[in-house]
């Protein structure tokens, strides 16, 4: 697939210069097909019946293999979330933190995750985002590290891997900014959250966790797809792997719209996302304050003169699609692998 014809799978970007998938990914006319296909049938076949109901339940098994695919985990080791607050949720209410137990987290997390931590139960010790700051803090009533992969503030990249392997603590990475926009791998850590909408450009409201052992996490909220079997007290049987954490139904057409997304990724994809941000910070830099992390992602933040909002509300009616951080007094650029050249010339025309 060519850069054209990647970009023309995107109808929104023949008007828009998209530079938000941090929030949501553009809508791809496969993805939005196979959404309204489900749709249709549904509304003239009815969503019942056993084929039905097993076709579905295929596609959920064959979904759990693609999101493992995408970050080399095995297809036991994937949930099926609506979005990676769900998914962070589920791991650290899992693990059965108590008072005394320590949680180590950053300045700079999403409260996607702050939130699943600040109800643990457990001491959260809040740190900057820095791998020697994070090691530092590790105590030996340490029982998680809970960071991002990528930040969201920002766009740095933590090497929780390298963290795991030097600490021993279990680690969950939030990768609600990483997969899909950079090189993102499962090994080497404990929990990994996957945002479906965001850089996958998926429906809406989907997601995955990854476990590396599902036996050792508890399931504190089972749902019907928690269980193979249960008695009338409520005991019961759960499925093996990380299928026991899947929480809710996904119709026919999301998952169908979320394997389209995962299938039209071109080859090149992550080459280009990290071409453009690169890109993004040369036209940047002589411009605005810039913020340039030492190991930087596909985001790209700066700080404008003055209160980002209006300038991003400005931005956005003038065709140009980027947001602020909230408290921080920045603004976040997203560059994927569908952004041009002309995108960011437009970003820098309207910056003025």
């Amino acid at each position: 697939m060519t850069f054209a014809e990647a970009r023309a799978l995107f109808p929104v970007l023949e008007t828009v210069a998209f530079l938000n998938a941090g929030t949501f990914g553009p809508l791809a006319r496969p993805v939005a097909e196979a959404l309204a296909a489900g749709i249709e049938r549904d509304l003239v076949q009815g969503r019942s019946g056993l084929p039905y109901f097993e076709a579905t339940m295929g596609l959920r098994e064959e979904l759990r293999r693609a999101f493992g695919t995408l970050v080399g985990a095995d297809p036991a080791q994937v949930a099926l979330t609506s979005s990676t607050t769900e998914g962070c949720g589920i791991a650290v209410r899992g693990l059965g933190l108590r008072p005394g137990d320590e949680i180590v987290t950053t300045t700079d997390e999403h409260f996607g995750l702050l939130g699943a931590l600040a109800v643990s139960g457990a001491e959260v010790v809040v740190v900057e985002p820095e791998p020697e700051a994070i090691v530092a803090a590790v105590t030996p009533r340490t029982r998680l590290i809970a960071t991002s992969q990528v930040l969201w503030t920002t766009g740095a990249v933590l090497p929780l891997t390298e963290l795991r392997a030097q600490t021993g603590v279990p680690v969950l990475a939030d990768g609600a900014q990483s997969v899909g926009a950079v090189p993102a791998t499962a090994a080497g850590v404990d929990f990994l959250t996957i945002s479906g909408q965001k850089w996958l450009c998926g429906p809406d409201a989907t997601g995955a966790l990854v476990v590396s052992d599902p036996e050792r996490l508890a399931l504190t909220s089972p749902s019907y797809f928690s269980q193979r079997e249960y008695d009338p007290d409520g005991s019961y049987e759960p499925q093996p792997g990380g299928r026991r954490f899947e929480a809710g139904w996904w119709s026919n057409g999301t998952l169908r719209a979320m394997l389209a997304a995962l299938e039209l990724r071109p080859a090149w994809w992550h080459e280009r996302a990290a071409a453009m941000a690169d890109r993004c910070r040369e036209l940047l830099q002589a411009r605005v304050e810039l913020v340039v992390p030492a190991a930087a992602s596909t985001l790209v933040a700066f700080r404008p003169d003055g209160d980002p909002a209006p300038l991003v509300a400005r931005l956005h009616a003038e065709g140009v699609h980027v947001r602020d951080i909230p408290g921080r007094g920045l603004v976040r650029v997203s560059c994927g692998w569908w952004t041009s050249d002309e995108d960011l010339d437009r970003l820098v025309a309207a910056l003025g």
